[in-house]
């Protein structure tokens, strides 16, 4: 079998050579005859592409791909289209992988084609989330690490065929969210299986929380919201209106945990900067997507009355 991994990136320079250097070292078995890493460039500002070409002897199984700014769906439709393999694994640029990712998902995927008699099926590896630069592997599991989604992709393997049937990436998902997910409901109605693959692990790095992130994660629940309704508006169900927390429960919700607004982003500043310093940005962050899971919901019902979809 031919794996193609595709990977957008877009200014993630130093965790990318982390994640490249990963896939470098993995370890194949006799399912896998040979494997490509598909980098597109999404209009990298910090050198990404330069600095790829350069380093092209570290890299041998990396073909660089590059395009104008232009998002994360649209890298990935470039990405599958100029893949050679007959297998895409999805992985995100500041994934770091174990030397079996391959070996696991194909081994996951060819126990489910014997068993089921079709190859109507993906998986889904596991995502672990860690600040730690240095070592991102040692991160331990947590709870806050497991996904009920359908079709993410962090972490995904799935023939190309099924793909290019499904209509790959919609592209009018130009900002932050839902581009994948959406992609799995129309998979879902095509009868594709969701075939759970832990021994995939990925190491996904963000940097620590500090407070001058915040306006940058308020921005992007915005964009995710304003996404959200470019999901519902394809998929009117229920089903996708509780995906996004379209729903007035979740608007209760977000209120009643917030206090009606009384914990935000700048009241929680004082509380947030405390846990910081003695080393809990974790619990801050956890803390904190308390208001930001609230914008995000109340931008949602005022997009959608700007819209009439009320």
């Amino acid at each position: 079998m031919f794996v193609s991994v595709v990977i957008p990136t877009y200014n993630r320079k130093p965790i990318l050579e982390k994640c490249l250097c990963a896939l470098e070292q993995q370890v194949l078995a006799d399912e896998i005859e040979r494997f490509e890493v598909v980098v597109v460039d999404d209009g990298s500002t910090d050198g990404t592409p330069f600095w790829l070409k350069t380093e092209s002897t570290r890299f041998p199984h990396v073909r660089l791909f590059e395009q104008e700014h232009g998002g994360p769906a649209k890298g990935r439709n470039l990405g599958v289209e100029k893949s050679r393999g007959n297998l895409i694994v999805f992985i995100d640029s500041d994934l770091v992988v174990t030397e079996f990712f391959l070996v696991n998902h194909i081994q996951a995927l060819k126990r489910f084609w014997l068993r089921g008699g079709d190859r109507l099926c993906f998986t889904y590896g596991s995502v672990v989330n860690t600040a730690n630069f240095e070592e991102p592997t040692s991160e331990p599991r947590k709870f806050q690490d497991n996904s009920w989604a359908y079709f993410a992709t962090g972490n995904v393997a799935i023939e190309k065929n099924l793909l290019v049937r499904a209509g790959l990436f919609d592209t009018n998902f130009h900002l932050y969210g839902w581009e994948d997910l959406e992609l799995g409901e129309r998979l879902r109605k095509m009868g594709v299986k969701l075939v759970k693959c832990p021994k995939a692990v990925g190491y996904h790095w963000h940097p620590a929380l500090n407070l001058d992130q915040i306006p940058g994660l308020v921005r992007v629940e915005c964009e995710r919201a304003k996404m959200g309704l470019v999901f519902y508006r394809k998929h009117p169900t229920l089903r996708v209106r509780f995906i996004i927390q379209f729903t007035l429960l979740h608007l209760f919700l977000w209120n009643l945990l917030t206090l009606w607004g009384i914990l935000n982003e700048r009241s929680l500043r004082p509380l947030l900067a405390f846990l910081i310093r003695r080393g809990f940005s974790g619990v801050a962050m956890e803390l904190l997507r308390l208001p930001l899971n609230r914008i995000s919901v109340r931008e949602l019902y005022r997009e959608a009355e700007l819209l009439g979809l009320r």
